[in-house]
């Protein structure tokens, strides 16, 4: 471990001065990739040369402890010695982490698809409370969120959302929310204060490009219609919706958010693109998906992985066991508290796979 460090620490050096370099500055190209691997190796080389300030610490502290000619600088030395001698194990246990090969999908954009499932008119409004918790996180970390496509119900709910998030480790941050989500509470409308159970389900796909997947033209079909729903003169005048079929796959995407029809277009290609290249992934990928699958379920998106009990102000991961009770400040996108221990979960579990390796 220590000579893949200090090699990776003499490519962040390389790179540093590269940056400075007017030749590789007057380049667009060679300047992106520079800042871009300085930017990933980063954390990295600043934690390893931390270690090996706490490795001196150690070594100075175990020759005083040592030493005779001091009885009380050595007892200080012995007190001190402990504490860090556990802190060199933390930071190595954090180097480990920080040394495993990186999904490359973390980087990218994210599509994110909401849609109601049991549970009727609940299941609709809580659809409708879950895309916004998303927005609102997005929010908190300056990401941008387009919509893509967005179905309302009549009682103010969403029968199903969709849309893509754009910014820093959007997908690395998001993508262990895929599965089913499901609410306990008393809907408005129940007269006897009955608590009931309804379900959203929760897709996270990494935001394909042209280069991740191809798209045959001939494989695709579309269908133009009149959007509906909010949206001026133009709704159900004008054939701005669209939907593709990718005939291979069976994949049907729809959109109607623009009122530009070239617009929708492009959006729906995105969305098929990124779920084309999620299968993809899948099928090339069945050792990571076995060990994932511990994590986020089979991923055919029918199971429970986190429940949003309203009576308790309870809101729980089934998948880590944690167990938070201010549901409403997660509902405002307070979501770090439960994907912090995701995403620590899923690092001891590659950690492990490691090891046996």
């Amino acid at each position: 471990m220590l000579e893949k460090l200090r090699a990776l620490e003499a490519t962040y050096e390389e790179v540093s001065r590269q940056l400075g370099d007017p030749r590789v500055v007057a380049s667009r190209d060679r300047y992106r990739e520079a800042a871009k691997t300085h930017s990933e190796l980063r954390p990295l080389v600043e934690k390893y040369r931390e270690y090996r300030r706490t490795l001196r610490e150690v070594k100075d502290l175990r020759e005083m402890a040592g030493g005779e000619a001091d009885a009380e600088l050595a007892e200080l030395a012995r007190g001190e010695l402990g504490m860090f001698e556990a802190r060199v194990s933390e930071q190595e246990e954090e180097l480990r982490v920080l040394l495993l090969p990186g999904d490359p999908n973390d980087e990218k954009n994210a599509i994110l698809e909401i849609r109601a499932g049991t549970g009727g008119v609940e299941a609709s409004l809580f659809a409708q409370e879950i895309f916004r918790m998303y927005g609102r996180y997005a929010e908190s970390h300056g990401w941008r969120v387009e919509i893509i496509s967005a179905h309302a119900t009549d009682a103010g709910g969403l029968k199903e959302a969709s849309a893509t998030i754009e910014g820093k480790q959007v997908y690395g941050r998001l993508k262990f929310e895929s599965g089913v989500h499901r609410v306990q509470r008393v809907p408005e409308t129940e007269t006897q204060g009955r608590v009931h159970t309804s379900a959203v389900t929760v897709a996270v796909l990494p935001e394909a490009d042209d280069v991740d997947i191809k798209i045959h033209p001939n494989d695709l079909r579309w269908d133009t219609y009149c959007s509906s729903g909010p949206g001026g003169q133009s709704v159900n005048t004008t054939y701005s919706a669209v939907r593709v079929t990718h005939i291979p796959s069976g994949e049907v995407v729809t959109c109607q958010d623009e009122k530009s029809q070239l617009k929708n277009k492009n959006k729906a290609l995105k969305v098929l693109r990124s779920r084309l290249y999620e299968r993809a992934l899948r099928e090339r990928h069945d050792e990571v998906a076995a060990r994932r699958r511990a994590l986020v379920g089979s991923g055919d998106r029918s199971e429970k992985i986190r429940t949003y009990n309203f009576p308790q102000n309870r809101i729980t991961d089934h998948r880590v066991g944690v167990s938070l009770h201010r549901l409403e400040a997660v509902l405002g996108g307070a979501l770090d508290d439960l994907l912090d221990p995701l995403i620590a979960y899923d690092q001891a579990e590659a950690l492990k796979a490691q090891k046996i390796a």
